[in-house]
């Protein structure tokens, strides 16, 4: 066959459209092939809504088409159970569709592969530009998307949805940790101030981010410091800035210290704010916020529960409040149907996801400049590594410019 890969890009572009809206589901793009034409494309738009297979036989059929014997490129493989919409295997069938091809298989292993035995019975061609031992379609070195080898697209449809892949495997969501700091690694000065480290354009990218997410979460000393609202919004022509979407709110806050007039207890979202305290926090405090946000209480980290005067002392101090158990709130979100959680923390909070190997990503912004000081904020704290072996490495490792700051985008090791 010849090279066609220009038809699973284009279903990966279309994927992407449903960028921030198809939780707890995958993106997915479909376009539909016959006699080397395009006869029909679709995307996934929103959970609960057809799916991107679905929108393409729908598109060919609307415009007269019919996808009797027709090639479909899909960027997943296709469902073959029954969920709030039927399976697809089954309209593709039913269609006469009579070749697939799929560039990311099904992550959940009940599922992974299966419906691929389906079509096969149905006398569909089916082909997984990421079996292992698949040669690269194309060694040239051209570099155009349309020439892109398939074993490189299969791989950015697997990256196209790395976060639904993990909550399917491990039912917990895919943690991305968010920070801006200078070139020494510092988020904000002694006194707390860090508007703003990075530039607009990298601002920018970042709330883009959160557009993508589920949840967004924060600890107490970060509301404290910069009262922020954790929307996602979008700059308008204008210049003014627009909420593109509710995305929920998680505050770490053990003894229930989050003030009342901050923005996410008070605004007009304030229902989608979730304050994790714990059972030491005070009932009336509890009750207050109680009556604005949604109170969930967590357990603490094994760490954080000892009866010792030094870890008394610490509980009552602003800047080391009792830590929460990640794992079991990480399980609860989980099963609350949260795919992904951007964590946009201080160097504490940031240091517990990933020093304790619960977070899957980073995304770290370094503007040019260097603040210096032994009390300025590091981006990353914590009790830290004991040793460079022990160090935390991270792997995947991708650089992006923005104006004169730099992005680090990383898969944590």
């Amino acid at each position: 066959m010849k090279n066609n890969s220009k038809f699973l890009h284009l279903a990966l572009q279309l994927a992407w459209r449903g960028y921030g809206a198809t939780s707890p589901n995958p993106m997915v793009g479909a376009v539909l092939v016959k006699g080397g034409r395009i006869i029909g494309r679709g995307w996934h738009r929103r959970a609960g809504l057809p799916h991107a297979e679905i929108e393409a036989l729908s598109a060919a059929r609307k415009h007269g088409h019919n996808p009797r014997g027709a090639t479909l490129y899909v960027t997943l493989e296709p469902c073959c159970t029954q969920g709030r919409t039927p399976p697809c295997t089954d309209a593709l069938v039913a269609a006469g569709v009579k070749h697939v091809v799929v560039g990311a298989i099904d992550p959940n292993p009940s599922h992974s592969g299966r419906a691929f035995k389906i079509l096969k019975r149905a006398d569909i061609k089916v082909d997984w530009w990421g079996e292992p031992n698949r040669e690269p379609e194309n060694k040239s070195k051209h570099s155009s998307a349309a020439a892109r080898p398939r074993r490189m697209l299969a791989a950015e449809c697997a990256r196209l949805n790395e976060a639904f892949n993990h909550w399917i495997v491990y039912r917990t969501p895919f943690v991305t940790i968010k920070a801006a700091m200078t070139l020494d690694g510092k988020i904000a000065t002694a006194g707390g101030e860090s508007k703003w480290i990075t530039g607009e354009a990298a601002r920018a990218y970042a709330m883009q981010l959160r557009r993508g997410v589920d949840a967004v979460l924060v600890g107490l000393n970060t509301v404290l410091a910069d009262n922020p609202s954790l929307t996602a919004r979008v700059k308008t022509a204008n210049g003014k800035w627009r909420m593109t979407k509710p995305v929920r709110r998680i505050i770490l806050d053990a003894m229930a210290r989050t003030p009342l007039d901050a923005e996410v207890v008070s605004d007009e979202f304030a229902t989608a704010t979730t304050i994790v305290a714990s059972k030491r926090a005070p009932r009336s405090r509890v009750a207050a916020l109680a009556k604005r946000v949604n109170v969930v209480f967590a357990p603490l980290a094994k760490s954080a529960t000892g009866n010792s005067a030094l870890a008394r002392a610490r509980d009552k101090s602003l800047c080391r409040q009792p830590a929460i158990d990640l794992s079991w709130l990480l399980k609860k979100l989980g099963s609350e149907n949260i795919t992904s959680l951007l964590v946009e923390g201080g160097g504490e909070v940031n240091g517990s996801f990933l020093l304790g190997g619960f977070a899957q990503r980073v995304v770290f912004f370094y503007a040019p400049k260097i603040l210096g000081g032994r009390d300025a904020r590091k981006g990353v704290a914590g009790e830290g590594a004991e040793s460079i072996t022990d160090s935390l490495r991270l792997q995947e490792v991708e650089w992006k410019r923005f104006g004169a700051d730099l992005m680090l985008s990383a898969r944590v090791a």
